[in-house]
């Protein structure tokens, strides 16, 4: 069994973003059924229904948590059904919620030997007591059997792989410092329970030929819904950069997402980090109908999916 549940579906900021007053961010503010309010995006894996890995730890980590029963503390005074961490790269709505978990608790933390590199330089993630949270380094292209924190089998096998994108806005120097890499900076995540295989793939900057081969014949991927247009916060006025200098495919265009999955064989696909610009996530938009058409779901908070 592979159970899922959906933490968080927005990109950075959140819908709405606290400080927009774009059209959809008003109308996720006022109530609109249309418009559904989303935390940044973060998703809960389980092999068994009970215990729980967080993948990517979001600045709303700590709400997540407190609206989603399955990882409420449920044994003693405290207790966690989360077992452990694992980020899929090193941007401040990856890593931020980290700081949410200092309460002492045992959990191990799993990311690339870079992104720890960068928790290491950053004395602030010291809060996450290394005599209490382990640090792991998760490894690229082998299998990684999930384990509890006693060492007790997860029920789940995970394998990080490499995918095209960029280091961290904060990261960003030299002459080219928006550049996309394939270097271990983003990776992405083949989840399996020996039967059964997803692919988590929140932030992608283009489609390789590998890509593609690792993504047939899955059973559900979700994948980078940032932009609709590359171009998109500029036309609103809601920002200076691009989908592609901020190291994201957009979801139309002849390099988009739509036209890159339309030939791949995948059981179900589902939209995940997405902007607060992103008309998509209004229900009722041509956008969202235009999505639906393409055969993609689009993620929601609370969302729970078990293959």
């Amino acid at each position: 069994m592979i159970d899922i549940i959906v933490l968080g579906a927005a990109a950075g900021g959140g819908f709405p973003q606290w400080n927009s007053n774009a059209q959809g961010c008003r109308r996720a503010r006022s109530g609109d059924p249309a418009a559904l309010p989303r935390t940044q995006a973060s998703i809960a894996i389980s092999g068994d229904g009970r215990h729980w890995f967080i993948v990517n730890a979001s600045p709303d980590l700590r709400a997540q948590i407190n609206q989603t029963p399955a990882l409420h503390p449920n044994e003693g005074l405290r207790s966690t059904p989360i077992a452990g961490v694992i980020l899929t790269g090193g941007e401040v709505d990856t890593i931020t919620g980290l700081l949410t978990l200092r309460e002492r608790q045992p959990l191990t933390l799993l990311a690339t030997d870079a992104v720890l590199a960068t928790l290491d330089a950053n004395p602030v993630f010291e809060a996450l007591n290394r005599q209490v949270v382990t640090r792991t380094a998760l490894p690229l292209e082998q299998d990684f059997p999930l384990t509890l924190v006693d060492g007790t089998p997860a029920d789940l096998t995970i394998r990080a792989f490499v995918v095209p994108g960029k280091v961290p806005l904060y990261a960003e120097r030299g002459p080219d410092p928006a550049a996309i890499v394939e270097n271990g900076e983003t990776i992405g995540l083949e989840i399996t329970d020996g039967t059964r295989r997803v692919c988590f793939i929140p932030g992608c900057a283009r489609m390789t030929d590998a890509l593609r081969q690792r993504l047939s014949g899955a059973d559900l991927v979700f994948f980078d819904g940032t932009l609709w247009v590359d171009d998109e916060m500029l036309r609103a006025g809601v920002g200076e950069k691009t989908g592609q200098r901020m190291g994201h495919m957009s979801l139309m265009g002849e390099a988009g997402t739509f036209a890159a999955f339309r030939d791949l064989d995948i059981a179900r696909k589902i939209l995940i980090h997405i902007n607060n610009s992103n008309p998509v996530l209004l229900s009722d938009s041509p956008e969202r109908k235009r999505a639906e058409a393409e055969g993609w779901d689009v993620a929601h908070d609370g969302m729970r999916i078990t293959l």
